[in-house]
């Protein structure tokens, strides 16, 4: 028999995303806590659990197609609506309005997003610029990199980041960033040939563009700090 206080946090699969570290990093957060935790291809299971996690991973167009395609596209849009939602990496750049990706010059028009949060996700240009060492930016960024906890209305840190130093080390793999319209939803930001947002949320949504199961520590901090938030 089910017991009754425990709750469900499920991790979207539909066939995108880093979907065995995710889980088993949420797994690992969830040690001792009353949270089972599911990884699962069934809308209604996604439906019915209390919070979600929504990994990402590939190019984005293919990863907005394969949300339809599988059938979980309604599924996450009620979670989005309703619950306690974790993007990561490409699941976040699927939460604003549009990406470039898919933008080929010779009339592609980027990819529709899932627009709950405004904003665009733009490639990086980093074209001859230096690093302090005199290396230049490669794109895709990809290692370890510095999160600031940022809060542009003057507000405390996000509660997710309860616990964690300000500036610590988070791990990262992309060529896109997400600019949110409005500076409030920016709750993290990294340097890498310039500032740019790497992890925004608004009421129920937190997102990071780098990858909390890659990230040792603090990366399983914000998976245990988000199976205990109450936006």
């Amino acid at each position: 028999m089910k017991n009754s206080l425990r709750k469900t946090v499920a991790v979207v699969d539909y066939g995108m995303g880093n979907l065995r570290s995710v889980t088993n990093a949420v797994l690992a957060a969830a040690r001792g806590a009353q949270v089972d935790v599911i990884w699962t291809q069934r809308p209604e299971e996604v439906m019915a659990a209390e919070r979600v996690v929504l990994p990402g991973q590939g190019a984005i167009r293919d990863c907005m197609r394969e949300l339809h395609d599988s059938g979980m596209y309604a599924a996450v849009k009620h979670a989005l609506a309703n619950k306690p939602v974790m993007g990561v990496c490409v699941g976040m750049q699927m939460l604003l309005d549009h990406s470039q990706e898919g933008d080929d010059g010779e009339g592609g028009q980027g990819t529709p997003c899932l627009g709950q949060i405004h904003g665009e996700v733009i490639k990086f240009d980093l074209a001859g610029q230096q690093q302090p060492d005199g290396s230049r930016y490669k794109v895709p960024q990809m290692g370890w990199n510095q999160v600031y906890q940022t809060r542009h209305d003057g507000a405390a840190p996000h509660p997710i980041w309860d616990g964690v130093p300000d500036g610590s080390y988070f791990y990262f793999v992309h060529s896109f960033y997400a600019k949110p319209s409005d500076t409030r939803h920016s709750v993290g930001e990294t340097d890498y040939g310039q500032r740019f947002s790497s992890a925004i949320a608004r009421d129920n949504i937190f997102a990071t563009q780098f990858h909390p199961e890659k990230s040792a520590d603090h990366g399983l901090a914000l998976y245990r700090n988000f199976l205990h938030w109450h936006p």
